[in-house]
This record gives C-alpha cells, sequence and structure tokens, in this order.
C-alpha cells in the first residue's frame, strides 16, 4: 500500500500566512536570535502583511527561521520575537516574556512598592519596542514599535497580573516617544491605562536616595534608571573630596556622592527643570548645605572654571547622546574630546575622573582610544578603574549586544604637568 502520510500531512502555519522572505546571507544572524530585520536584508514578502500583523520569517530557502511583527514604516521592518515555529508572538508568549522578566528583577532583589526598578527592558527581555519603568508601586510603559503600541492594552493586563503578590501595581501609565512614534507611524496618547493615576510628582528611593518623578511628564518614562548601581558606585570614591557633576540632570550622581561624604558639590546643567528638580532632591535628603547648581551650557561652563584655575577631586561628565546615525559619528567624537580634555583639566592630581557615554554607535574600544589620546595630550597618567555598564535590571541579550548603549569609565588621573594654555570650547 502505497504510504500517503506526506501527501496529507497538513502545512504548517508558516507557509500558511504572510511570510518575509530573507535574501541569500542573511539567516545566520537570525538564526542566532537577532531581533530586527532592516530592509536590506529581505528579499521578497508573500502575501499583503498589515502593518503591525504577524508574519514568518522564512530563509531563501524556505526554511523557518522565526516569527516577527511587521512594519512595512518602520526602517525596522520585521521585529522578531519568536524562533519556535509553535510559538507565535501573542498573549501566551508575552505572558511568559513578562513572567521572565519580573521574576529576574526579584530575584535581584530590586523589586518592592518603594523603589524605582526598571521591569521590562525591551531588547535585554526579547520584547522589542516595550519599556517598563516601576517607580513605588506605578508602572510606567513605554512603547516604541507599532506593535507594542497596537498591543498595549493587553500588555498592561499581562503585567497587572504577572505582577500580582511581587509588586501589586497601583497603575498603570503609558508613554510614547514623538520622535519615535514618527518612525514607527503610529500615534499614541500619554494616559493611564489601568488603575489609579498617579500623583503629577510621585517620590522614590535608589539607593538610599529619596528621588521625585513624574510619570505622565518627566522625561523618557520620567527618570534614567539605568546609571542607579553607577551613581552608588561613584559616590564612594568621592568621600572627603570635591565633586564637579556636569550634565548634571536632577542631581543623580551629586547626590549620592553628597551623601557618601563628599565636602561639596557643583552641579551643571542647562535646564531650569532639571535643576529645579536637582535642588528639590538636595533639600528633601538633607545634603542641601553641600550642593550647588548652576545653569549654563555646559562646554562654556567648565571651560570658564579651567580658566579660572578651578579643580576637583571626582569629575562626572555624564553628557546626552552625541550622534543619531553613523554618519555623525566623527562629530560626536570631537565634541566628547572637548569635553575630556576639560575634565582631565578640572581633574586635580590623583583625582578621579567619570566619563559616561550613551551614544550607542561610540564602541568601547573608541572612548578607551579617546582617553588614551587625550590623556598623552595633557600628559596625565590614567589609570582604568572601572569599566561600568547600566544596573543589572538593563539587561543585554547576547544576540542583540548593540543595544548595550552605555558605557562608564572611572579613570584615576595622575599627577598634573605643568599648566596648558586655556582650552576655547568653540
Amino acid at each position: 500500500m502505497q504510504n500517503t502520510s506526506k501527501v496529507n500531512s497538513p502545512r504548517p502555519d508558516w507557509l500558511e500566512g504572510s511570510r518575509v522572505i530573507l535574501s541569500p546571507g542573511k539567516s545566520r544572524l537570525f538564526y542566532n536570535r537577532h531581533p530586527w530585520v532592516f530592509p536590506g536584508a529581505i528579499a521578497s514578502i508573500v502575501g499583503s502583511p498589515a502593518d503591525g500583523s504577524v508574519v514568518a520569517l522564512l530563509s531563501h530557502t524556505n526554511k523557518f527561521v522565526g516569527w516577527g511583527i511587521f512594519n512595512s514604516k518602520s526602517k525596522v521592518r520585521v521585529r522578531v520575537y519568536s524562533w519556535n515555529p509553535q510559538e507565535k508572538p501573542g498573549e501566551s508568549l508575552f505572558r511568559i516574556r513578562i513572567r521572565e522578566a519580573i521574576l529576574l528583577r526579584q530575584n535581584l532583589g530590586m523589586l518592592d512598592n518603594k523603589s524605582g526598578c526598571r521591569l521590562i527592558s525591551s531588547e535585554g527581555d526579547f520584547l522589542s519596542g516595550l519599556t517598563v519603568d516601576q517607580y513605588a508601586g506605578w508602572l510606567v510603559m513605554q512603547v516604541s514599535s507599532l506593535g507594542m503600541g497596537q498591543r498595549e492594552e493587553l500588555l498592561a493586563k499581562l503585567l497587572v497580573e504577572e505582577s500580582k503578590g511581587i509588586i501589586a501595581p497601583k497603575g498603570i501609565v503609558v508613554r510614547h516617544e514623538k520622535s519615535m512614534s514618527r518612525l514607527e507611524g503610529m500615534e499614541g496618547e500619554d494616559k493611564t491605562i489601568w488603575g489609579e493615576p498617579p500623583p503629577e510628582q510621585l517620590e522614590y528611593m535608589e539607593e538610599g536616595i529619596k528621588l521625585l518623578v513624574q510619570p505622565l511628564t518627566g522625561q523618557k518614562t520620567g527618570a534614567y534608571l539605568d546609571q542607579r548601581a553607577n551613581r552608588r558606585e561613584v559616590g564612594r570614591f568621592a568621600a572627603g573630596k570635591t565633586m564637579l557633576d556636569a550634565f548634571c540632570y536632577a542631581g543623580g550622581f551629586g547626590l549620592q556622592a553628597a551623601k557618601q561624604g563628599a565636602i561639596s558639590v557643583v552641579g551643571i546643567d542647562q535646564s531650569e527643570i532639571a535643576l529645579g528638580l536637582a535642588k528639590k532632591h538636595a533639600e528633601l535628603n538633607g545634603l542641601a548645605d553641600r550642593m550647588t547648581w548652576t545653569r549654563a551650557d555646559v562646554f562654556e561652563e567648565l571651560a570658564r572654571r579651567e580658566e579660572a584655575g578651578e579643580s576637583y577631586g571626582v569629575v562626572v561628565l555624564d553628557p546626552p547622546k552625541f550622534a543619531q546615525a553613523k554618519t555623525a559619528v566623527e562629530e560626536a567624537l570631537r565634541g566628547y574630546r572637548r569635553l575630556y580634555t576639560l575634565g582631565m583639566r578640572l581633574t586635580e592630581s590623583n583625582g578621579i575622573l567619570v566619563v559616561c557615554c550613551c551614544t550607542g554607535l561610540i564602541t568601547w574600544d573608541m572612548l578607551e582610544n579617546l582617553v588614551e589620546q587625550v590623556g598623552a595630550e595633557e600628559r596625565r597618567n590614567i589609570r582604568i578603574l572601572q569599566k561600568l555598564g547600566p544596573s543589572p535590571d538593563h539587561p543585554v541579550a547576547a544576540s542583540c549586544r548593540e543595544s548595550a548603549y552605555l558605557k562608564c569609565l572611572v579613570l584615576h588621573l595622575g599627577e598634573k604637568s605643568a599648566p596648558r594654555p586655556s582650552f576655547s570650547p568653540g
């Protein structure tokens, strides 16, 4: 009798719906679980997938690679969420990923109803386009992809169900970054999507420091939690020293330094709103007598202080992103060079210079080479004491290491050489 099992076997799901076919030689990256499929990797599209719909990702030989969510308007044409042919992106898969993310933070000892914590970190938790921060019981959910934006009600429901008994959320706010929304072709309203609306400003704890956050109006999700562990670590170098905190924003590094025994802290930022928040933080923690704040263009203010002959035991440089695209990398490096030159000149002999870089396109090698070059120009012996990344609640997927944007070097600078000519920020 003829065997007809092959003839009668059903076609797999991934051959039935819309499919994105990869070009020859492009499959390996995605077999290795990279989540971003750019247009240049795509040979063809089978069917007419709607933006935000689930598609199968196939090799050029029609072999299954993964399941993703399609967006014709995005530079990331497909975001891949599953590499299991039986596990499509949907409620079941998202529930598992959210549960794993919450469990990780619980095991790290970072979850309670008083502190701030990154609960879900987009690619780092295999939920590309979704970021969730927790502040004293309220969750702030930021969606940066169309697919996640279309599913925000489902995601809020799963967050509530999976966090019960761990953080018991009071409410969930959804935020949309305007620039990213435009790139993704989506519209979204910042609002309370579940539960109790948060107060305009709420208090939370970070490593023993009381901080304030505005969940519905602050930058990003309200605060920058990625430097949490670094602020604590750098603070211990400041005991008994003076500190200059450049691009201080709401005062994070300086507050930790003052808490851990810094003699005085000078914070510099050009944002009046940020400095107003920094002043509140200093008062809230009983540290205002050791902290002063200057509103100015940071480069100009550093040059002015250098020309005046000032120096500090610890200098922290934590600027915003300098480059959005590869074409801007060289200009960004010139900006970092100017900044590091000023920072080294303002760091006293045998002092500590902390340089932070949140420009993902700048690599560790670029950063260290730049420090080496500027050190040679300034005739300073430099020791790298620590290389720090984001706090552990901001994990990096091994398959998407380029999402590890934050780099921080703690440097020991030796004796100062003879004075150099004053440095112009121009």
